[in-house]
């Protein structure tokens, strides 16, 4: 029987390399920030690419920083940073907020998958096989396993940028 490379989660840094994605299933369009430690996905938030709904960047932003805050009362969120193109650091506060609580919570199980360590094309085939009861959830769970094959060396992997 295979184990895990980790058995214990690391703690989390205070901040992590992101990449930005961004992908369309039917007709919604979503955005992906995928947390990077040593080069490998270890997070994923993802939620609808809008301004009212979840979030909007411009399309020029693929990479960003996560920030793991903690508020004064112990509550946690994480934050968003990036440099805009003049070169100011642009943050975008409670990226834990922002998105649908349905969506949240299963990006938070495949972060917590991703974090003890089970290789990304078991992730990827964890979340293929998934089947919900919802369309838009069906369309995400799509989205996301295309999303987090770009990190399976050698893998075929179709476009997803918008």
């Amino acid at each position: 029987m295979e184990t895990l490379e980790n058995t214990t989660p690391l703690k989390r840094p205070a901040e992590l390399e992101c990449d930005v994605v961004r992908f369309q299933n039917q007709k919604d369009k979503w955005i992906a920030f995928v947390g990077l430690k040593d080069g490998k996905p270890y997070e994923i938030f993802t939620g609808l690419a809008d301004d009212e709904m979840g979030i909007a960047l411009p399309k020029s932003v693929t990479k960003g920083k996560v920030l793991k805050v903690v508020q004064p009362d112990g509550t946690k969120r994480y934050d968003f940073q990036f440099v805009n193109t003049r070169g100011f650091k642009t943050t975008v506060e409670g990226l834990s907020y922002k998105f649908d609580r349905e969506f949240w919570n299963y990006a938070k199980l495949i972060s917590g998958v991703l974090r003890y360590g089970m290789p990304i094309d078991q992730v990827v085939h964890m979340i293929s096989g998934l089947q919900m009861d919802s369309d838009s959830i069906n369309s995400w769970t799509t989205g996301v396993a295309r999303v987090l094959k770009r990190y399976i060396p050698g893998a075929e992997v179709e476009e997803i940028e918008e």
